[in-house]
């Protein structure tokens, strides 16, 4: 293969990544630009190939371009942020890499590849600024946002319970808080809880999902940017400052890039913090609650989350329980999503009958709350106005222990919910453990519960 077709061969390549894609010979002139890069810039590619960078970029100061930086003192940059206005002054942000290229220790070439984030970086300046309105005394009372508090958590569990005792006790410290817990178990609402019943309820309350934004701007947008940090920076204030006296949620934490978990393990462990690309340190006084919803030695040992944040962050341990374990709170969860939702709708429903509750009672939530939540809305939504809720308005998405039809149990002459439910749960343990012949484990996974749980619920009915 000659020269002119290893060119052809690389620029086909060159062509088909998503990223943008720019190299330039020791020259300056540009060598290669793919379509993706001249769309992210809005730029003909015609009016870049060829032509040196001062010629093809002249709103741009040559001193400020990573791929002269390359070119000139064999300097890479890697993952960088950028902010600069095309030449229509729309403005763009991009993450880069810049790369010289060498052959016998000289620089022959330099290759930058950018990905467009203009998008997420201007969510992010609205979520600043969002926040920053959010936190000023005047609008902490606005009607329609809503502070969660130990007083709407529901559930009489006695395992749940214990849970809530310890989250109430570590709302009176300062100390981090670890939350595990499945999707849809209230992770937030005990954030909420935490901070609104306890000492820094007058401070703000501030939260971040770690898997929303790429790297590059999570840290930005946790710790603010210095005006001059890098091209199109300003001064502004992150989360950490924003939050400064409150405290700062920060969802699904393991998906924060490996790298920025240690620097925020640094602002754990020093109390301040240092905006992107300033000088100055800020102290900050902020508690840290994290939230997983997978268990984190699983995360631990496939290094999505560093075992030291984690020992750092799990001062206070929450492992919230699944809906499937207290399924006791199910009856008391339901009347008040059911009253929560006639308001919603301004319906009227009379009640729910014991066969709908029992076909709540057993399924297993995958959804936990949240999902039994969902069942709930779509029953009122359906029923008519004053009926009371029965099997068939109930819709689940799985297939369910209960599945009703002609087969659907009834309550006995005089049989109180209570009595019915525990008629039906005793059942459904029986058919489980003769369905598997009396393989603990094989039937406590097709109840969807642990097999200490099953063996509790076996010797409590008086099953063999």
């Amino acid at each position: 293969m000659n020269q002119q077709e290893y060119e052809a061969l690389l620029a086909a390549l060159i062509e088909v990544i998503d990223e943008g894609v720019q190299v330039v010979g020791r020259d300056g002139r540009t060598l290669f630009y793919n379509s993706a890069m001249a769309k992210m810039e809005d730029t003909a590619r015609e009016e870049v190939l060829g032509k040196k960078f001062s010629e093809a970029f002249s709103q741009i100061p040559v001193t400020e371009s990573t791929l002269h930086r390359a070119l000139m003192e064999n300097k890479a940059t890697q993952n960088s942020q950028q902010t600069y206005l095309n030449k229509y002054g729309k403005e763009i942000t991009t993450v880069n890499t810049t790369l010289p290229l060498e052959v016998d220790g000289r620089v022959i070439a330099a290759v930058e590849i950018a990905k467009d984030i203009t998008h997420f970086k201007n969510m992010s300046d609205t979520l600043l600024e969002l926040q920053e309105e959010s936190i000023k005394p005047a609008k902490m009372e606005h009607p329609r946002i809503r502070h969660y508090n130990f007083a709407d958590i529901i559930g009489e569990n006695k395992a749940f319970r214990e849970l809530i005792h310890v989250a109430q006790k570590a709302a009176k410290t300062k100390a981090s808080v670890f939350i595990y817990g499945e999707t849809g178990t209230g992770k937030e609402l005990i954030a909420q809880s935490i901070h609104y019943d306890g000492d820094r309820q007058n401070g703000p309350f501030l939260a971040q999902n770690c898997a929303a934004l790429p790297e590059s701007l999570l840290e930005s947008i946790l710790f603010g940017t210095a005006k001059g940090g890098f091209t199109g920076a300003v001064d502004r204030a992150g989360l950490f400052e924003q939050a400064n006296g409150g405290t700062l949620l920060l969802d699904e934490i393991s998906a924060m890039p490996y790298e920025l978990q240690s620097k925020l393990l640094r602002v754990l462990q020093e109390d301040y913090i240092r905006r992107i690309g300033g000088t100055k340190d800020v102290p900050v006084d902020v508690r840290i609650i994290a939230t997983v919803n997978e268990d984190p030695e699983h995360l631990i040992a496939r290094g999505a989350l560093r075992k030291d944040l984690y020992y750092r962050l799990s001062i206070v341990n929450l492992n919230l329980i699944p809906l499937r374990e207290r399924k006791d709170d199910i009856p008391l969860l339901t009347e008040r999503l059911l009253e929560k939702q006639c308001r919603r709708f301004d319906r009227r429903i009379a009640g729910i009958s014991p066969v709908a509750l029992a076909k709540l009672m057993a399924y297993d939530y995958p959804g936990n709350v949240r999902e039994l939540e969902n069942v709930i809305m779509s029953a009122v939504s359906l029923a008519d106005e004053n009926d009371v809720l029965n099997a068939d308005h109930i819709h689940l998405n799985h297939r369910p222990l209960f599945r009703g039809g002609e087969d659907t149990p009834e309550a006995k002459s005089g049989e109180t919910i209570d009595a019915f439910l525990t008629r039906l749960e005793k059942e459904a343990v029986e058919r489980a453990m003769e369905q598997y012949k009396g393989n603990v484990s094989r039937a406590a996974e097709s109840l969807g519960i642990k097999r200490q749980t099953l063996q509790h619920k076996l010797k409590r009915h008086g099953c063999k």
